[in-house]
């Protein structure tokens, strides 16, 4: 099968495009060209730019793509009162509106083979809503919405849509939006049940479950991989 991974040269990326590729033709796509290079198909794109989604949108039916995973993102920890107009526009694209776009272009192949798998990396922060960070938040959410009605839409056509909500991933942004924030990393340890960060293995052996044949059944849900973090503590 064909997977598109976006964001794919990140922590949570790199590790869904190692395990997958063990099986599957991987697509990785991200903003640094050099460690793109690694994989044998990749194509930059910077999704911040509508230019750039398009032309990330012809690859993906270029490439007749099985199974996409939207996993690129932006963040940004800040007061409502201080975000500019700007930064909400690219917050939105980035999170929103980019996968939105990718899956418009990967769902008519998908339904003309009657099989697909769309995988879409949310956050807990969309699900329990994140203070100084609404916009991200706002974000998130709004994807967890669209998988459910996609995945009812999509539903006939043998095409999965799901979500997946990470808590705190320990990679280079998830370490880094946590020092950014008003808590250390060992206070922010102490409020999760499991007592630990998630790992990006963890969330890339999720999205290898999703897209398998046992998870067809599987579709319109929001999971939240968080190490018991929205159960509360």
């Amino acid at each position: 099968m064909n997977i598109l991974v976006t964001g794919a040269t990140g922590g949570i990326g790199k590790s869904i495009c190692d395990l997958l590729a063990k099986n599957h033709n991987i697509f990785a796509t991200g903003r640094n060209e050099e460690l793109l290079k690694h994989y044998k198909n990749y194509l930059k794109a910077d999704l911040s730019s509508f230019e750039e989604m398009k032309k990330l949108g012809n690859y993906i039916i270029e490439n007749k793509i099985d199974i996409l995973v939207n996993n690129a993102g932006g963040y940004i920890y800040s007061p409502i009162e201080n975000v500019t107009p700007q930064q909400i526009e690219e917050i939105i694209k980035l999170n929103l509106e980019a996968p939105l776009y990718l899956i418009s272009k990967a769902v008519p192949y998908m339904k003309s083979q009657k099989f697909g798998r769309i995988i879409n990396i949310g956050s807990i922060s969309g699900v329990l809503g994140e203070a100084n960070a609404s916009i991200y938040s706002a974000s998130k959410s709004g994807l967890v919405g669209a998988s459910k009605a996609l995945a009812l839409e999509l539903a006939g056509y043998g095409i999965t849509v799901n979500t997946i909500n990470p808590g705190w991933v320990d990679t280079e942004m998830g370490n880094s939006s946590a020092e950014e924030g008003d808590f250390t990393k060992e206070e922010l340890i102490e409020c999760i049940p499991q007592k630990r960060f998630v790992t990006p293995l963890e969330i890339a052996g999720m999205v290898k479950y999703l897209i398998s044949d046992e998870a067809k059944g599987v579709t319109g849900q929001s999971i939240n991989l968080c190490a018991g973090l929205t159960c509360g503590y």
